[in-house]
């Protein structure tokens, strides 16, 4: 495994599945993550979880939709961390229904 330890990862999506799995395990390993998504309730208590395991973890509020936004988001992560070594862009959409609905995304 490469080691990870002390780089500065910012991902995006970070409130739940994935984005969430993904920052407590960089953390675990010794990384320092910035998480971002639209829910940051959410993304708070993902941080108390990894400090209280011992981690180092921010957060900020983030719309991927909006490109001032997410250099916000970028700047705040260089602000805290002093770098960004790594950007995950884990944020997605998709429209929830069944798929005999035959809805689109536009």
């Amino acid at each position: 495994m490469v080691n990870i330890e002390n780089k500065v990862i910012a991902i995006t999506g970070a409130s739940s599945g994935i984005g969430e799995a993904t920052a407590k395990l960089l953390a675990r390993n010794g990384a320092k993550v910035l998480l971002g998504a639209r829910r940051t309730e959410k993304l708070e208590k993902i941080v108390e979880e990894i400090h209280a395991s011992g981690g180092t973890a921010e957060f900020k509020a983030v719309d991927v939709t909006d490109r001032e936004d997410v250099k916000a988001f970028i700047g705040f992560a260089k602000d805290k961390f002093d770098r960004v070594d790594v950007i995950f862009n884990n944020a997605g959409v998709m429209p929830l229904s069944p798929m005999n609905a035959l809805k689109e995304w536009h």
